[in-house]
C-alpha cells in the first residue's frame, strides 16, 4: 500500500461518511411543496415544541446531577466515596429504551409499586393520582438517568485538572466552600460542563426507542412514522432535514465553545494534593446519598427489575432464537467496528502526516455523523439507494428477464455504512487521543531511516496507539449493538438483532420477554464501562501514590 493509496482511501472513507447527510438534504428538497405545507401546518409545531421541552429538561437535569456528583467525589471525603466515584459511570451501560422497559414494569398501573400502594391503602384505581411514566416527563427521567455520566466524567476531569491555588485564595479571602465553588471552580469547569451537556442534548434528539415506547411525539418518532406508518418518504426526508439542521447547530455550538474554552490551571496542583475535608455525620451521609441516588436509579433498580422480568418470562439467552440474535448482533457490530476503526486510522494518519485545511475538512466531514441521529442517516441512505436498486432491477428485468431484487438495500452492508457514518467520530476521537502521545519527531526519524507511509503507520503509529485502537473498536462495537433507529429502518427482513427484538417485544407490551434481549444489551454495554472504571481507578490511585512519595521524601530530609 503506497502513501498515495492511503490518502485516497482516507478521502473515500470521509466521502462515505458525509454522503448520507448530503443525500438526506437532497431528498428533502426534492419532495413536493405540498408535503412541506402539510408538515409546517400540522406536525412540525408539535414535534418542535415537544423536542425542545425534552431537550431543556434532560440537558438541565443531566448538567445538575453530573456537576454536583463530580464536585462531591473530587473534593470531599465521605462514606463510600472511593466506590461511588466509579459506580457513578455505570448507568452508561444502559440504553435509555431498556431503562424505559424496566421502569414501566415497575411504575405502571399493574406494577409492584402501585399494587403495593393499593394494598396498603385500600384505594381503588380511581381513588388516587400517580405520576404517568409514559409521558414527556417519564422519557426525560429515563434519558437524564442514562446520560448524566457524560457531564459527570467531563466535569470530574476538569475539577481534577484545576489548579488548587485559585480555590485556596478564595478560601483565605473568607469564602465558604460553596461560594468558592460557585465563584471559582464552576466558571473554570464551564467548558467541560457545557461540552458534556451538549453531548447529552445531541443524544436526546437522536433517541428513538425511549420516546417511541412512551408515545412521545418528537422528530425522531415522526421520521419513523412517516417512513413506515404513512409510507411517505418525502415527508420522512423533510423531517430529517429539520432534525439535521438542529443537530448541526448543536454540533457547531459544541465545537465553538470547545475551541474558545480552556480549562484553567492545567498544569497546576490537583485537588487531591490538598487535604480533602472529611464530611461526617449528616453531611457525610447526605453526600453519600446524593451520589448513590443516580447509581440506584440508573443501575441497581433496572438490573433487579430486568432480572426478575427475565426469570418470570421463562426464556433463556441460550435458546436457539436468542443465540441467533446475539450472533447477528455480534457479527454486524464486529464488521462495522473493524471497518469504522480502519477508516478512522486512515483519516487520522492523513491528518497527521499532511496537516492543513484539507485534513481539517476531512476530520470535520467524517465526524459529522456523531451529531446526526441514526434515523436521519438511514433515510439519507435508503432514499437514493432504494431508487438505484429499483433502476437496476428494472433494467435487468427488461433486458435479461432477471429479477435482481434488493441487491443493496436488502443487505447488511447498507447498515454497516450507516454505522460508519454515525460512529466515525467516536473512533476518530479515541485514535487521536492515542496518537497525541506520539511525538512528531518520531515521524521524521522514521522517514529519515527510509520508512515509507505504510511502514510508518504499521511500525510506529499503531504499536504506540494500540490501546486507543482497541478502545475505539470496543466503543464502536457497543454503540452499534445499542443503535436502534437506523437498525429499524435498514435491517433486512430476515436479519434481526437484539435491539430490534427488544423494541418489538416491548412495543407489543411483552415486557417480560423484552427483558431477556435487554439484559444481553446491558451486558455488552458494561464492557467499555468497566474499562472506563478501571481507568478512573488508576487515575484516583496515582495522586495518592504521588502524595505518599512526597511525604517519604520530606521525612528523609529530616
Amino acid at each position: 500500500m503506497t502513501e498515495r493509496l492511503i490518502y485516497r482511501l482516507a478521502w473515500a472513507v470521509a466521502v462515505l461518511c458525509v454522503a448520507p447527510i448530503v443525500a438526506a438534504a437532497i431528498a428533502a428538497f426534492s419532495g413536493d411543496l405540498q408535503t412541506w405545507r402539510d408538515i409546517l401546518g400540522s406536525v412540525l409545531p408539535r414535534y418542535t415544541w415537544v423536542t425542545l421541552v425534552l431537550v431543556t429538561i434532560v440537558g438541565s437535569g443531566a448538567a445538575a446531577i453530573g456537576t454536583a456528583t463530580a464536585w462531591l467525589v473530587t473534593v470531599y471525603r465521605f462514606p463510600g466515596v472511593r466506590w461511588l466515584e466509579i459506580a457513578l459511570a455505570l448507568p452508561l451501560a444502559f440504553p435509555a429504551y431498556v431503562l424505559a422497559y424496566a421502569y414501566t414494569s415497575l411504575l405502571d398501573h399493574p406494577g409492584p409499586v402501585q399494587t403495593l400502594l393499593r394494598d396498603l391503602t385500600g384505594w381503588g384505581p380511581r381513588d388516587y393520582w400517580f405520576p404517568e411514566i409514559r409521558s414527556v416527563g417519564g422519557a426525560a427521567m429515563m434519558l437524564i438517568i442514562v446520560l448524566y455520566p457524560y457531564v459527570y466524567l467531563l466535569a470530574r476531569a476538569s475539577f481534577r485538572q484545576q489548579s488548587s491555588n485559585a480555590f485556596l485564595v478564595a478560601r483565605t479571602l473568607g469564602r465558604t466552600p460553596g461560594a468558592a465553588f460557585w465563584r471559582v471552580a464552576l466558571p473554570m469547569a464551564r467548558p467541560a460542563i457545557v461540552g458534556g451537556t451538549l453531548l447529552v442534548i445531541m443524544e436526546t434528539i437522536a433517541d428513538y426507542g425511549t420516546v417511541a415506547f412512551f408515545n412521545v411525539q418528537t422528530f425522531a418518532t415522526g421520521i419513523y412514522q412517516a417512513w413506515f406508518s404513512l409510507g411517505d418518504r418525502a415527508a420522512a426526508a423533510q423531517l430529517s432535514l429539520c432534525l439535521l439542521s438542529f443537530a448541526l447547530l448543536l454540533a457547531g455550538l459544541e465545537r465553538a465553545q470547545r475551541g474558545r474554552g480552556r480549562t484553567a490551571g492545567r498544569g497546576g496542583a490537583r485537588f487531591e494534593a490538598l487535604s480533602k475535608p472529611q464530611l461526617t455525620g449528616v453531611r457525610g451521609w447526605g453526600a453519600a446519598a446524593l451520589c448513590f441516588g443516580p447509581v440506584l436509579l440508573g443501575f441497581v433498580i433496572p438490573v433487579v427489575m430486568l432480572g426478575q422480568m427475565a426469570i418470570g418470562s421463562g426464556q433463556s439467552l441460550l435458546e436457539a432464537r436468542y443465540l441467533s440474535l446475539m450472533s447477528n448482533s455480534v457479527v454486524l457490530a464486529g464488521i462495522a467496528s473493524v471497518l469504522t476503526v480502519l477508516g478512522a486510522i486512515l483519516i487520522g494518519f492523513r491528518a497527521r502526516t499532511r496537516p492543513g485545511r484539507t485534513s481539517r475538512a476531512l476530520l470535520v466531514g467524517a465526524g459529522l455523523g456523531y451529531a446526526v441521529p441514526g434515523g436521519v442517516i438511514a433515510v439519507g441512505l435508503m432514499v437514493p439507494l432504494a431508487a438505484l436498486d429499483n433502476l437496476i432491477d428494472n433494467v435487468m428485468e427488461a433486458r435479461f428477464g432477471i429479477d435482481t431484487g434488493l441487491l443493496i438495500t436488502g443487505s447488511i452492508w447498507l447498515m454497516v455504512l450507516a454505522y460508519m457514518a454515525r460512529f466515525m467520530a467516536a473512533a476518530l476521537n479515541a485514535y487521536d487521543s492515542g496518537m497525541a502521545t506520539v511525538p512528531r519527531h518520531y515521524d521524521a526519524i522514521a522517514r529519515s531511516l527510509g520508512q515509507g507511509a505504510p511502514k510508518l503507520l504499521w511500525r510506529v503509529h499503531l504499536p504506540v496507539a494500540r490501546t486507543s485502537v482497541l478502545t475505539a473498536l470496543l466503543i464502536v462495537f457497543v454503540d452499534v449493538m445499542k443503535e436502534l433507529p437506523a437498525t429499524l429502518i435498514l435491517h433486512p427482513f430476515n436479519f434481526q438483532t437484539l435491539a430490534v427484538q427488544a423494541h418489538r417485544l416491548a412495543a407489543d407490551e411483552r415486557l417480560s420477554e423484552a427483558a431477556v434481549p435487554s439484559l444481553a444489551l446491558v451486558a455488552f454495554g458494561l464492557i467499555p464501562v468497566i474499562l472506563l472504571c478501571r481507568t478512573i481507578g488508576r487515575e484516583s490511585a496515582e495522586p495518592r501514590r504521588t502524595t505518599t512519595r512526597r511525604g517519604k521524601d520530606a521525612l528523609s530530609l529530616h
